[in-house]
C-alpha cells in the first residue's frame, strides 16, 4: 500500500515566504498618509522647511549682493553683511532644526510600535530618514518658489539712493541647489539623532518614560563663551589686520547668539522650578510642570524672541550711533541711510523668523501634548483653564528670557558703544518696540492656535495611536 509523503518545507509556495526586505517606502507612506496622522503633523513641517529655505536664500542673496560691490564703501558693507549674517544664521538654523523635529513625538510613537512588533533598527532608521527627507525636500522646493516670488518685493528696498532691483538677491542655481540639499540633509540627520530613544527603548517611548535633564554645565560653558566674546570685543582696538578684525567681530556676536540656545533650556528649568514651588492654582501648576517636562521644547517656543531681543539691543545701539554722526555730503547721507536700512532689514528678518518659529512651534506643542489635554478634558477640566495654563507656560518664560537676552546684548555692545548709546532715547525706542512686537506676536500665535486645541479635544481618538 502506497503512502503519500507529506509536503516538505521546500514545496511551500514562493509567494508565502517573507522576502527579507521591509517595504520602506510603503511603511513611510502609511505613517504620513492622511488619516494615519493629524494633517497638521504633515503640513507643519513642510511649511516650516519652506519658510526656512526662503529666508536662508534671501539672507544669502543679500550677503552675496554686498560682496559684489566695488565702491569706496564696499568693505564697510561686507563687514556689516557678515555681522547681520552672524546675528541671523543661528536663528535660521534653530528654525530649521525645529522644523526637523516638529512631528517627532507622533513619529516616535508609531516607530516605537514598529519596534515592539519586531521591526529591525535598520528598518526603523530607513523609514524615518525617508519620511523626514521627503517632507523637507517638498518644503525646500516650496521655499524656492517663495524665494522667487518675494524677489520683486525685496527688490523695492532702497540702497545707494534707489531700489536694488528684482534680481539683486538672485543667488544662482548652484547655491539654490546647495540650500535644498542642505535642508534635506538637516532633516535626515535630525531624524536619525532623534531615533536614539526609539531604538534603545521603544517601550519607554510608548509609555512616555523620557526624563529630560538640563545640566549646569550648559551655564558654565555659556559663561566661558560670553567672557571670551566680551574680551574679544574689548580688544578690537589693538587689532590692526582687517581680516582678523572682521573674524573677531563676527565670531564674537555669532558665538553669543549661539550661547542663548545653549543656556536657555537650563535657565528655563531653574525658572520653572521656582514657579512650581510658588504655584497656587491649577494653571500655575500645569504651566510650571509643562516647562519642566521638556525645557528644550519650552525654549524652542520662546527662543526666537530671545534672539530677537539680543538683535534689538545691537540694532538699537547701532541706530543711536548712526544718529550721532553728521553727514558731510550727500554721499555720506546715503551711506548712513543705507546702514539704517540694513539695520531695519535685520530686525524685519529676525521678526519674520520669530513669527514662523513661534506660530509653528505653538501648533506643534498642542499636537505634542494632545494626550495630556485629552486626559485633562476627560477628568473635567474646562478648556479655558487649559488654555490659561498654556498661555502662562509661554508668556512668563518669554518675558524672563527676553530680558536676559537683552542684558546679554547690552553687555557685549558696551565695549563698542558705551553705556550712553545703549540707553540713548532712540536705542531704547527701538528696543522697546521690538519687545512689544515680540510679546504681541507670541500672544497672537497662542490665540491663533487655540482652535487646534479645541480640535484635539473634539477628536480624542487621534491621540490613541
Amino acid at each position: 500500500m502506497s503512502t503519500i509523503a507529506p509536503p516538505t518545507p521546500t514545496a511551500a509556495p514562493t509567494a508565502s515566504r517573507p522576502s527579507g526586505r521591509a517595504p520602506i517606502a510603503r511603511l513611510a507612506w502609511m505613517l504620513t498618509r492622511p488619516g494615519a496622522a493629524s494633517p497638521a503633523t504633515v503640513a507643519l513641517p513642510i511649511v516650516a522647511f519652506a519658510v526656512t529655505t526662503a529666508l536662508l536664500l534671501i539672507v544669502l542673496g543679500g550677503v552675496l549682493m554686498f560682496w559684489q560691490r566695488t565702491d569706496v564703501n564696499a568693505e564697510a558693507f561686507k563687514l556689516l553683511s557678515l555681522l547681520a549674517l552672524a546675528l541671523l544664521i543661528v536663528p535660521l538654523a534653530t528654525l530649521g532644526g525645529a522644523a526637523a523635529r516638529l512631528s517627532a513625538r507622533r513619529r516616535d510613537d508609531r516607530l516605537a510600535t514598529l519596534r515592539l512588533l519586531g521591526a529591525t533598527t535598520g528598518t526603523v532608521t530607513l523609514v524615518t530618514v525617508v519620511e523626514s527627507t521627503v517632507l523637507a525636500f517638498l518644503g525646500a522646493l516650496a521655499g524656492v518658489v517663495l524665494y522667487a516670488v518675494s524677489m520683486p518685493l525685496v527688490g523695492l528696498i532702497p540702497f545707494d539712493g534707489g531700489p536694488i532691483g528684482p534680481t539683486a538677491i538672485w543667488t544662482g542655481p548652484l547655491p539654490i541647489l546647495a540650500v535644498v540639499v542642505g535642508v534635506a540633509l538637516l532633516a535626515a540627520v535630525s531624524s536619525v539623532i532623534g531615533l536614539r530613544a526609539v531604538v534603545v527603548s521603544p517601550l519607554g517611548v510608548r509609555l512616555r518614560q523620557r526624563a529630560p535633564h538640563t545640566s549646569w554645565l550648559r551655564l558654565l560653558a555659556g559663561v566661558v563663551i560670553v567672557a571670551v566674546a566680551y574680551g574679544t570685543l574689548s580688544s578690537l582696538g589693538v587689532i590692526t589686520d582687517v581680516a582678523i578684525l572682521v573674524v573677531a567681530l563676527v565670531g564674537a556676536f555669532a558665538a553669543s547668539v549661539a550661547v542663548l540656545g545653549l543656556v536657555g533650556p537650563f535657565a528655563l528649568s531653574v525658572f520653572a522650578k521656582v514657579r512650581l514651588r510658588r504655584a497656587k492654582t491649577a494653571e500655575q501648576l500645569i504651566s510650571a510642570r509643562g516647562i519642566l517636562e521638556s525645557p528644550k521644547a519650552a525654549w524652542r517656543l520662546v527662543g526666537g524672541v530671545a534672539m530677537t531681543s539680543f538683535v534689538a539691543v545691537v540694532a538699537g545701539t547701532g541706530t543711536a550711533l548712526l544718529e550721532s554722526f553728521s553727514a558731510q555730503s550727500s554721499a555720506d547721507a546715503i551711506f548712513i541711510a543705507d546702514i539704517r536700512t540694513g539695520v531695519l532689514i535685520t530686525l524685519v528678518a529676525s521678526f519674520t523668523m520669530v513669527a514662523c518659529s513661534v506660530g509653528v512651534g505653538q501648533a506643534a506643542a498642542v499636537l505634542d501634548r494632545r494626550d495630556l489635554y485629552v486626559s485633562l478634558d476627560r477628568v473635567g477640566m474646562p478648556v479655558a483653564t487649559m488654555d490659561r495654563a498654556r498661555v502662562r507656560s509661554v508668556m512668563l518664560p518669554l518675558v524672563f528670557v527676553a530680558v536676559g537676552s537683552a542684558l546679554l546684548g547690552a553687555l557685549l555692545v558696551f565695549p563698542l558703544a558705551g553705556l550712553a548709546l545703549i540707553v540713548a532715547p532712540l536705542s531704547l525706542l527701538v528696543i522697546g518696540i521690538c519687545f512689544v512686537l515680540g510679546l504681541a506676536l507670541v500672544r497672537l500665535s497662542l490665540l491663533a492656535t487655540r482652535p487646534i486645541l479645541t480640535n484635539v479635544l473634539a477628536h480624542p481618538e487621534r491621540s490613541l495611536g
